[in-house]
Order: structure tokens, then C-alpha cells, then sequence
């Protein structure tokens, strides 16, 4: 039987949040975070060269969005 505070770890280490946005390559499903809330979920689009910027194409991909990391908006794979 596993320890209890291993399979805890894994699971918080998947929920946490990527500070090195750069490291979100296309199609990767994220979500975004403000304030312990889920804004917004979808897949990367694309992320800019110095990673403060990214774009997600939401779940209902009519429309793009853009999250600036200025905003205080937090990025966790999903």
C-alpha cells in the first residue's frame, strides 16, 4: 500500500500553477486562475517569446483569449 502523503503529492503537483508560462507548448489544456477561481479553461494557442502573454482558445472556441501575467493571473495544466 502507498503512503498517503505520496499520493497526495503527485495529485497537488499536477494541480499546481507553471510560473515559466514558455514551458506551455500548443494544444496543452490549462487552466487559468484569479483570486482561487477558475476564469477561464481551454487550450494554449500560442505563448509569446518572453512568457507574460498567452493566449487560450476556450472551450467554446468562438472567440480567443489573452491572459497577461501583469493581470495576476495564475496558469495550471488541467
Amino acid at each position: 500500500m502507498k503512503a498517503r502523503g505520496s499520493v497526495l503529492n503527485r495529485r497537488h503537483a499536477h494541480s499546481a500553477t507553471v510560473s515559466d508560462w514558455r514551458s506551455f507548448r500548443p494544444g496543452e489544456r490549462v487552466e487559468i486562475v484569479k483570486h482561487a477561481h477558475v476564469i477561464a479553461t481551454g487550450d494554449v494557442e500560442e505563448v509569446s517569446e518572453s512568457g507574460n502573454v498567452l493566449w487560450l482558445v476556450p472551450a467554446d472556441p468562438s472567440e480567443k483569449q489573452i491572459f497577461l501575467k501583469s493581470d495576476g493571473v495564475q496558469v495550471r495544466r488541467s
